[in-house]
């Protein structure tokens, strides 16, 4: 038996009820990229439910409308755990569920209290830069020269809870810009910050480009996940892509850091193709969607990485057996139609598929932990704490 996770990185279908809470009362990805571009479109996707998943919430996909007869399960997920980031929507999908949301900083500078930047520079022996919110392409073409120059490293912050640490590659070596983000890592605990992340660019002032040598540095789970019980009970887990970041390597037999959806999607091709038998676990991230369009509201590059996405999908069934589990979703939004660089607080779709299933309306689902439930009974293991299974 085999169960593949497929989290496109913050594919929202609306704003959920409390959205107003965080600023983004009329968010809608998938939504906004439709009308923007309202051409036939993901026809995969379509064929799975994705236009059927938007229905349930009353939302219209143009270009992607619902069909009478899905191939998928279908549904929409609303994310219990306050917050809107990826550590939170993952960590939630894989059965944790958070009761405060993770610390974050005010925007305005100086976002980082002082004795948190003044350990950061006796451990690491660098001077700051920046200190405050931004959009990571914008601090790295106000800052990036300054930082070449020697006068530090750039440090700042967003709406989600994370410090940000961004280099040029050739100021300071990859190597030793994640030797400093671990040391962030270790200071950022008692504050409660979710995520620390190494930023690397590339390039000459007016030229800036950031790289793939991107890296998140997680808090641990502090509970149990899908990971840690599907290991406990002899069923091979592995993640791709991002996923070994989130969960601190927690619950992973085989953990591959591949960059970008192309080489995610070749990787997991790789692992179906070669498996070697027994029942395993494949949570995968593609973060192209969020990391290089959704932040930086690119509708058009946003819905060609989708299109590539569905392109890949009926390749993907081929290589599915016959009782072979495929679910679909999000971690959260990141409207590239909304206003500001933020993720936005949304309801995720939910597509699951089986080649010897009965696709049927999930509903909306009360929680993200309900994926977790669903692997387990899907594997046959005990109970998780969280969670309704919807096979």
């Amino acid at each position: 038996m085999r169960a593949i996770l497929l989290v496109i990185d913050s594919f929202g279908i609306g704003a959920l009820p409390d959205a107003h809470q965080y600023g983004d009362t009329g968010a809608n990805t998938a939504l906004h990229i439709c009308d923007a571009i309202p051409k036939d479109k993901w026809s995969a996707l379509q064929r799975f439910g994705l236009g059927n998943c938007a229905a349930l919430l009353g939302h219209h996909l143009t270009g992607c409308e619902p069909v009478s007869n899905p191939v998928a399960g279908f549904g929409a997920m609303i994310e219990t755990s306050p917050g809107k980031d990826t550590t939170t929507g993952h960590w939630e999908l894989a059965g944790l569920q958070l009761d405060k949301p993770f610390h974050t900083f005010p925007l305005s500078f100086p976002s980082f209290p002082p004795e948190l930047i003044d350990a950061f520079s006796d451990q690491t022996g660098q001077e700051i830069l920046g200190n405050k919110g931004a959009s990571g392409t914008a601090i790295i073409e106000e800052l990036g020269a300054s930082h070449m120059n020697g006068n530090g490293i750039i440090v700042y912050t967003s709406a989600d809870s994370v410090m940000q640490i961004a280099a040029h590659e050739e100021t300071i070596p990859i190597e030793e810009l994640y030797q400093i983000c671990e040391i962030a890592r270790e200071l950022c605990i008692p504050y409660n910050v979710g995520r620390v992340i190494a930023r690397p660019f590339k390039g000459a002032p007016g030229k800036f480009v950031r790289t793939r040598a991107r890296k998140d540095f997680s808090m641990a789970p502090p509970e149990t996940t899908i990971l840690d019980h599907l290991q406990n009970h002899q069923i091979q887990t592995i993640g791709v892509g991002k996923i070994g970041d989130i969960f601190k390597e927690q619950g992973l037999d085989q953990s591959f850091h591949d960059t970008g959806n192309k080489a995610c999607l070749e990787r997991t091709f790789g692992l179906m193709t070669n498996d070697k038998g027994g029942d395993r676990f494949i949570f995968i991230n593609l973060v192209d969607t969020d990391m290089l369009f959704g932040h930086r509201r690119y509708i058009k590059g946003y819905h060609e990485a989708i299109e590539s996405i569905d392109d890949s999908l009926p390749d993907l069934m081929r290589l599915m057996a016959q009782d072979d589990l495929l679910i679909i979703t999000a971690d959260h939004g990141c409207d590239p139609g909304f206003k500001g660089t933020d993720h936005t607080r949304e309801y995720v779709p939910l597509l699951v598929y089986q080649k010897q299933g009965t696709a049927k309306n999930l509903g909306i689902r009360t929680s993200f932990c309900d994926v977790a439930q669903s692997l387990a009974s899907y594997f046959g293991v005990p109970a998780m704490a969280r969670g309704k299974s919807f096979l």
